[in-house]
């Protein structure tokens, strides 16, 4: 497992370093141009200032021994000054020609060879194997050419001697820096270890919302989403509790109902009697497994995240099959599926589609009277398509309306079959697969119970119009 700090620190660390690195270079660089610049600045300043000094050719004469060519002064009578370098000594090397070719004079450091062959300004030389920074003057009256030298090799020195001055405190330092940035990249995850200790101390049971003030702004959204997250399992963990307590409630009564018949049926001795617990028996089983059925379909619907791919299905299809389960016989009622649902093709997921129009059919059947009908109508609605399911009970009082998708709840009108999940089942059911639910009690006397569906989930050849 990674280490969060051990992550900023190395982001924090190399960061740092490479910028240090880069200005390093940055410095070494513009550190040898401006060296360069100063240096040569110096030769120039050191050339003209050696022929300043020079004396005239008379002067020269009359100081000579007389040994000299006339015009021509011995080396000793040209006095070149020394400049002192503590630390570079003898860095500079001076000589002074002849034009006709004869070295006049020249510093104690400087080659016997001429140090540079033009007649003025800057030039590199290499004698005996080590490169010169030359700088050239030549005076035409006095018949002389100053040249002053560097020694490449003595420069280098100088530009590294000066950079190991800048590197030698950053190496010092980065040991200490990096100290500080540890110590501050632990500083600033104390609240994340804090939240942490805190969340680590709760009971599983404790889904109160964790208190955000006086935390860091890069914390709280992660604050708000634990405590999103903490509000959605307790209202899980409710529901998961009301729904275990209401189920166990309503299979209750039919299991003692069935135990009940049972006991009858055995201790009977009249066959009439024996049939009707018989018959009895077989219609709370079957209460009793629609009940489980819708249990586990809406519990299969809650599990899942979201419904699966849509796929394009005839929807008069899937009617006409649920229309020959033995629902409707068993209750003698006839349902009449609209020819417009015969090629009406929908994409969504057709599990859904199907539990959601088995649990309206089979409401329908139940709280319609024998000998009715019950009605599989469509329509179009603006960017709407509407299949809808109308019955001829006695529909649901408006005031019941707001709650009869809530789960177990069974209205004035309850059909002795039902359990008061049906319609919880739909409502998430389309919810899950992008559709609505929608009811109204007809004019009539019944209720219209209808699967309302964006256009866009009908294929485009199949859309009725309006």
């Amino acid at each position: 497992m990674q280490s969060l700090r051990t992550r900023l620190f190395a982001i924090l660390l190399i960061t740092t370093g490479l910028l240090w690195l880069s200005a390093t270079v940055w410095i070494f660089l513009s550190t040898r141009a401006e060296v360069e610049r100063v240096l040569d600045a110096r030769l120039m300043e050191a050339a003209r200032m050696v022929n300043s000094l020079i004396v005239s050719p008379d002067m020269m004469k009359e100081e000579g021994d007389g040994d000299g060519e006339a015009g021509r002064p011995p080396q000793s009578a040209i006095k070149i000054p020394l400049l002192e370098h503590p630390h570079y000594d003898r860095q500079l090397s001076c000589q002074i020609w002849s034009l006709d070719g004869t070295l006049i004079g020249k510093s104690d450091s400087a080659p016997d060879m001429t140090l540079a062959p033009h007649a003025t300004g800057f030039s590199e030389t290499v004698i005996n194997g080590e490169t010169w920074r030359v700088f050239a003057v030549e005076n035409a009256s006095l018949g002389v050419r100053v040249l002053v030298g560097d020694n490449l090799r003595i420069r280098d020195r100088l530009v590294n001697d000066l950079v190991k001055g800048l590197l030698l405190p950053a190496l010092l330092i980065i040991p200490l820096l990096a100290v500080l940035i540890w110590l501050s990249v632990g500083r600033g995850l104390a609240p994340l270890r804090k939240l942490a200790g805190d969340l680590a101390a709760r009971e599983a049971s404790d889904l109160h919302a964790i208190e955000d003030a006086g935390t860091t702004r890069e914390i709280s959204p992660v604050l708000k989403s634990l405590n999103g997250l903490f509000a959605r399992v307790a209202g899980a963990r409710e529901r998961e509790q009301n729904f275990i307590a209401f189920a166990a409630h309503e299979l209750r009564t039919p299991l003692a109902g069935l135990k009940t018949q049972a006991q009858v049926a055995l201790a009977s001795n009249d066959g009439e009697i024996r049939e009707k617990a018989l018959g009895q028996i077989v219609a709370g089983v079957d209460r009793t497994g629609k009940l489980v059925r819708q249990l586990l379909d809406i519990a299969s619907v809650e599990a899942s995240e979201s419904a699966r791919p849509a796929a394009g299905f005839d929807v008069g299809e899937i009617l006409a099959n649920l229309r020959t389960e033995p629902v409707g016989q068993a209750y003698r009622v006839d349902v009449v599926i609209d020819g417009a649902m015969s090629g009406l093709r929908i994409s969504m997921d057709q599990d859904l589609f199907r539990l959601a129009a088995r649990n309206l059919l089979e409401n329908a059947i139940h709280h319609s009277p024998p000998g009715a009908t019950v009605w599989c109508r469509t329509a179009r609605r603006e960017q709407h398509l509407v299949i809808a399911f109308d019955d001829e009970g006695p529909g649901i009082p408006e005031e019941e309306m707001p709650r009869v998708t809530e789960r177990f709840f069974r209205g004035r009108f309850k059909a002795a079959a039902g359990s008061g999940l049906g319609l919880s089942i739909v409502e998430r059911a389309l919810d899950r697969a992008g559709a609505e639910l929608e009811l109204r009690n007809r004019e009539g006397g019944g209720l219209s119970a209808r699967i309302v569906l964006p256009l866009s989930l009908v294929e485009a050849a199949a859309r009725p119009q309006n």
